[in-house]
């Protein structure tokens, strides 16, 4: 139209320039209508197509803004209708206001991008944990949608070794950004470090709660030569290896196993380091009860030899009870080596020549139990080799000395002396009832017979000789 032709075109007040007036009428001003962007912009819309390969928003432009099926998520091979839906509100990335075909190309994965940045360095600077969709399991660890692609490696998933990470896919986990790299699009997550602080805040929790004497449940998390952790919700306690169970335990997993629920006893807390001594054999009838309640000094019972050591032998009498029968009371002759006369597996039968409540000790005899004559065997080796099988004693040659000191005046038996000897047995046991007995013996000396006093002596000292030489 020639320009002396063209209506002169006036905004209508109030219209927000909306409206125009042109030769008296009232138009819309579509142009006003247009927002102003550039390319890099983000904008926003409403979704008004989905098609298979892209999704057609509408933000106000003159035509709508086309999303390739590409550009709408960081995840690999999407259905367009999984992440978006008609009339949805959505945030997009200008990348080319006009293609060749005349298209407005957007991207939502962009904006999200952008938007994911700002919030992960926040967070990196910060400490605070961001939250993600576990979308792929790659080979070291986990990819998280975080608007931006995160990667979780496996040894950060959990405090534990994860054995399986396929369980995590689909799982929507709070992580700690703990490094960011924007130049290479780099972001590297820790689970761990967000369990491990509210774990912190667990144990201060349930520390606060236990007191020692508590009878409490726990799963057992793992299993260690000295012992066993339980997880008590959140916490750690460890039931060591001497408070497993009144009986002997060569290692832990003869009775338990990872994921065993179990009551414990509190024994002790040690609230500065976060540490709690447990103990199972507590929950459990003690067998010593049993000996205290049923058994008499002078009653003979069959048992069966548990351990062989230098200065005698270890007899189960009960399930967790284990008296000593020193090595002079295993034969009425002289006797050398334990084995000798005994093996570990034997069963035997042995009277009771003490019971001492207080310290759970048991002395025990064999060579007095009336017809019983063990028969003499053939030994291949060294007494050395009974030093093997019981752990290294740390006494002094004093013990035994005592030991010598008393007998040097019995015929038959060691005096109240030879507990020194069984405490060598205790500090080889260490565990409850399986303590070493004391070997004390009430018999009085035989004035009737030098020679049977020349004979003790010696096989007295030949004992201080033999126990101090394992005790090393």
């Amino acid at each position: 139209m020639p320009a002396d032709q063209q209506k002169e075109a006036r905004i209508v007040e109030g219209s927000d320039g909306l409206l125009l007036e042109i030769d008296g009428k009232i138009v819309p001003n579509y142009d006003a209508t247009i927002r102003p962007f550039q390319e890099g912009d983000v904008v926003t819309g409403h979704v008004v197509r989905i098609d298979n390969d892209e999704v057609l928003v509408d933000i106000g432009y003159k035509s709508e803004g086309v999303i390739p099926v590409s550009e709408l998520s960081i995840r690999k091979s999407v259905d367009p209708a999984d992440e978006v839906s008609l009339g949805e509100e959505v945030d997009a990335l200008v990348l080319t206001k006009e293609d060749q075909d005349g298209r407005l190309i957007l991207s939502k994965k962009r904006a999200r991008f952008e938007k994911a940045w700002r919030k992960i360095e926040a967070a990196a600077t910060s400490g605070e944990p961001v939250e993600g969709l576990v979308i792929e399991v790659v080979k070291g660890g986990l990819i998280i949608d975080l608007g931006v692609r995160g990667f979780l490696p496996a040894s950060l998933v959990d405090i534990r070794r994860v054995p399986n990470l396929d369980e995590y896919m689909g799982q929507t986990i709070e992580c700690k950004v703990i490094e960011l790299n924007r130049s290479r699009n780099n972001v590297v997550l820790s689970r761990r470090a967000v369990l491990e602080e509210q774990r912190k805040e667990d144990r201060e929790r349930i520390l606060d709660r236990l007191q020692p004497g508590q009878v409490v449940e726990g799963v057992i998390s793992n299993i260690v030569d000295f012992g066993a952790f339980v997880d008590l919700d959140g916490i750690d306690g460890l039931i060591h290896i001497s408070e497993l169970s009144w009986s002997h335990v060569n290692h832990p997993s003869e009775i338990l196993n990872i994921g065993d629920t179990v009551s414990v006893k509190v024994l002790d807390i040690d609230r500065q380091r976060q540490r709690i001594s447990l103990g199972l054999k507590q929950t459990q009838e003690d067998p010593w009860q049993r000996v205290v309640s049923t058994y008499n000094i002078g009653d003979e019972l069959e048992g069966n030899v548990t351990k062989v050591v230098t200065f005698g032998a270890f007899v189960e009498i009960l399930d967790g009870v284990e008296g000593l029968v020193h090595i002079s009371e295993l034969a009425q002759h002289h006797v050398e080596n334990p084995r000798e006369i005994i093996q570990p597996g034997d069963t035997v039968r042995v009277k009771i020549l003490e019971i001492d409540s207080e310290r759970r000790r048991l002395s025990l005899s064999v060579k007095r139990v009336e017809g019983q004559v063990l028969p003499v065997r053939e030994i291949t080796g060294s007494a050395e080799d009974l030093t093997s099988h019981v752990p290294e004693l740390g006494l002094s040659e004093d013990v035994f000395a005592a030991y010598e000191e008393e007998a040097s005046g019995a015929s038959d038996v060691p005096t109240a002396s030879a507990v020194d000897e069984a405490e060598a047995g205790e500090q080889a046991t260490q565990v409850g009832s399986t303590e070493a007995p004391d070997a004390s013996l009430d018999s009085p000396p035989d004035d009737g017979d030098s020679s049977s006093d020349t004979a003790e002596e010696e096989s007295s000292s030949d004992t201080a000789d033999t126990g101090a030489h394992g005790a090393g």
